[in-house]
């Protein structure tokens, strides 16, 4: 089964759109983004077999990096490939990000996350009227946490509307002694 893309497989390969791919980027029904991963993806597909099977539907560009969605079932593909994400991002050339599309919040937030984990997700309602998700997350804060806090914010936002709000905490423990 081949790569799937917001573009049809010959614009994927060849990086020019065709007129029905061009009309769907001036209506907006697809992003420039789209069309830049979807290249990028098609032209690595080619060397790495574990991109052939997957389906991108969705791709947002940011400052510092790109988030890319995936079809169902696609995540566990690319994660349980070793190395193939640290290749994805080299061929991006920035900070890259995979979701998967059409999960809950929760599950859109613990794949933002990964690999750290999440103790917990709150909606808190403020004074205002407006609302929080809170998110604990597992252990403490360190230099070796994996992502930047205002990266993780940022692409909750653009991507679900979600304004987050992030604490750590150390996992308590409890032991039943008899």
């Amino acid at each position: 089964m081949p790569l799937k893309t917001p573009i049809c497989s010959f614009d994927a390969k060849t990086g020019i759109l065709c007129p029905k791919c061009d009309s769907k980027l001036r209506s907006g029904q697809i992003t420039q983004a789209d069309v830049e991963a979807s290249v990028t993806l098609t032209g690595l597909a080619e060397k790495l077999k574990a991109l052939q099977s997957l389906t991108l539907v969705r791709a947002w560009s940011l400052p510092s990096s790109v988030v890319l969605e995936l079809g169902q079932g696609n995540l566990a593909i690319v994660r349980g490939e070793p190395g193939l994400l640290s290749t994805l991002a080299e061929a991006f050339g920035r900070k890259l990000w995979v979701l998967e599309a059409g999960s809950p919040d929760r599950k859109f937030l613990e794949d933002l996350f990964y690999p750290a984990k999440l103790l917990t997700v709150n909606i808190v309602y403020l004074p205002d009227g407006s609302k929080m998700t809170k998110v604990i997350v597992k252990g403490r804060r360190t230099e070796r946490f994996p992502h930047d806090l205002e990266d993780l914010k940022q692409i909750s936002k653009a991507l679900r509307g979600i304004e987050l709000l992030i604490e750590f905490q150390q996992e308590m423990v409890s032991y039943a002694v008899r």
